[in-house]
């Protein structure tokens, strides 16, 4: 099932209370536990300059779009097996949907 449009307040709340510990999405957040998130779309798996990546995140070589990361966030170690990202993923297809519509409008 490819990411439909979502949610983008609904993306907001999730992203608040399941990814904002490690992540950051304005331009000028830092990297944190995990990498920055602005400017996702359009690039490659393990390229967020200052971070370090598990190789598995390096070699992956995917480039991150709606339906990637859709299949991505569904569960992260199963797509990326080898990542550090302990996050386990979001089960329901409309909870990634409105993580992604966030993650449009933020970064």
């Amino acid at each position: 099932m490819p990411y439909t449009e979502g949610n983008a307040k609904n993306g907001a709340k999730l992203f608040k209370t399941r990814c904002a510990q490690c992540h950051t999405v304005d331009a000028a957040g830092a990297n944190k536990v995990g990498p920055k998130l602005h400017g996702i779309f359009g690039r490659q798996s393990g390229k967020v300059e200052g971070f370090q990546y598990t190789e598995a995140n390096q070699k992956k070589g995917v480039v991150w779009t709606e339906d990637t990361l859709f299949d991505y966030l569904e569960n992260p170690k199963k797509y990326i097996p080898g990542t550090k990202m302990a996050f386990a993923g979001f089960k329901k297809p409309k909870d990634r949907n409105d993580v992604i519509a966030y993650l449009k409008e933020s970064c």
